[in-house]
């Protein structure tokens, strides 16, 4: 089998690469298992020198990682290379962090000694997606390299060269050999490798279906897991909030990434006393983006990363339209590339699909309520919770309605987005588990407690 990867500005292969067997697969996890036994017995310090080298790397060579990225997925490459620094940041928190977050506790009991430690459990698997290809990879893998575990990478089949890149950062960077590796598989071969008992714990980011299917693997071979499944979140603008200001976040929120994002805000929920403003404003900022070649360092909108993509938007605005939306289009229409033009529909409906389903691209939809307790019942009325924005001038009144929105994170007068400080992750079908912070560092590891007596 060949895994490609498509230009989607250009629509012309990039690279073509044949994908590996199952008993490749199987020498390979071979090889990790033997350095996991190497790796585990460092300390903490010295397993972060390698990650602080990591930053390093990365750091170097970031319009080289930045390019890959925009040529694989079609992102900005202003876009591209804040991923790359972000991942960098995230390398210098845990160098910097990971031997605290990691030292015994003590606890005081009737013993002579009580402590809890935290032991890496083994081979780690990561399952990827393509929309932020470097980033999602790095807030997988340095937690879990940095606590003592090996990992393995099975990416988006449409960024494997993004993928093989990850891999030889780690190798710059020094760590020793098979402690981080690139198995270009198809998804059926992944998830043999959890069925035949090959892996110590499974990390998937992803869709729905995706996430059960593993889940039910993971489950059965009682394996650790993490799951981040995505979002529908509501971005709520109360009467009292900084239109203006709510307006610009909103606009940056939904269309960073041509809208291929898990944490974009994807439900605009106003009280119907500024819906009018809220909607003028957004429209303003809207129309200020440009769309088109993402190697241009001014774009801010490039293609969807496949084909696929523009033929599912357009069945979603289509029967918006046929619910009686009137969508509000922006851009130039492009002859060549995965384009599709952002898109705001001003006067949804909750029967939409765009407003109940998860929208992976360009389009806002907007939908008018009366008070705070209408904006709370709609914005908890998805499957998802993985993140939301609050808009008000009245602080203690925007905490009080995050504490009723059900989500893993909460933004007031601000944008959700991901913090190596602090924990990353969702509820219900938004997935289990936590990545970042001293939370996601322990996902992977054997919280074991130690009683001595004398």
């Amino acid at each position: 089998m060949k895994i490609k990867s498509i230009n989607p500005y250009t629509e012309e292969v990039n690279w073509t690469y044949d994908a590996l067997s199952f008993g490749n697969c199987e020498d390979q996890i071979e090889k990790s298992r033997a350095a996991f036994s190497g790796w585990s017995s460092l300390s903490v310090e010295e397993r972060t020198r390698y990650i602080a080298r990591t930053a390093e790397v990365l750091r170097r060579n970031k319009q080289i990682y930045a390019e890959i990225i925009t040529k694989e997925m079609g992102k900005p490459i202003r876009q591209s290379l804040a991923e790359i620094e972000k991942c960098a940041w995230l390398c210098d928190h845990y160098a910097g962090s990971a031997a605290e977050f990691l030292k015994d506790e003590v606890v005081e009991t009737e013993a002579e000694k009580s402590y809890v430690t935290f032991e890496p459990l083994g081979i780690i698997l990561g399952i990827m997606p393509w929309n932020f290809p470097f980033w999602q990879v790095f807030r997988f893998a340095v937690p879990t390299l940095t606590a003592g575990n090996v990992c393995l990478l099975k990416h988006a089949s449409n960024v494997p060269g993004s993928a093989l890149e990850i891999e030889k950062v780690f190798t710059e960077a020094g760590l020793p050999e098979d402690v981080f590796k690139t198995l270009l598989i198809d998804s059926k071969t992944a998830m043999e490798i959890i069925d035949e008992d090959l892996v110590d714990g499974v990390s998937l980011t992803g869709s729905v279906e995706a996430g059960s299917e593993i889940g039910e693997l993971a489950g059965r071979m009682i394996k650790p897991l993490v799951l981040e499944l995505g979002g529908s979140d509501p971005f709520i603008v109360l009467e009292d909030a900084d239109i203006d200001r709510a307006a610009q976040v909103a606009v940056r929120s939904r269309f960073l990434n041509a809208g291929q994002s898990c944490i974009a805000a994807k439900r605009f929920i106003v009280i119907e006393d500024v819906v009018v403003d809220f909607i003028e404003a957004f429209e303003l900022h809207m129309q200020e983006l440009k769309i088109g070649d993402p190697m241009d360092e001014e774009t801010d909108i490039g293609p969807v990363a496949k084909k696929e993509f523009v033929d599912s938007l357009e069945k979603i605005l289509k029967d918006a339209k046929k619910k009686g939306a009137e969508p509000h289009v922006y851009g130039e229409v492009h002859e060549k590339g995965f384009f599709f033009r952002p898109t705001l529909i001003p006067a949804a409906s909750t029967d939409m699909k765009a407003f109940n389903v998860e929208v992976f691209g360009p389009i806002a939809p907007v939908i008018m309520v009366k008070d705070e307790d209408e904006a709370v019942e709609i914005a908890n009325s998805t499957d998802f919770g993985l993140g939301a924005e609050v808009w008000s001038a009245d602080l203690e009144r925007a905490e009080r309605l995050a504490k009723r929105v059900r989500s893993g994170f909460v933004a007031i007068n601000g944008r959700v987005k991901s913090d190596p400080r602090l924990p990353f992750g969702g509820v219900k079908k938004s997935g289990i588990g936590r990545e970042l912070s001293h939370y996601g560092l322990k996902e992977f590891v054997n919280i074991k407690t130690v009683v001595v007596n004398k």
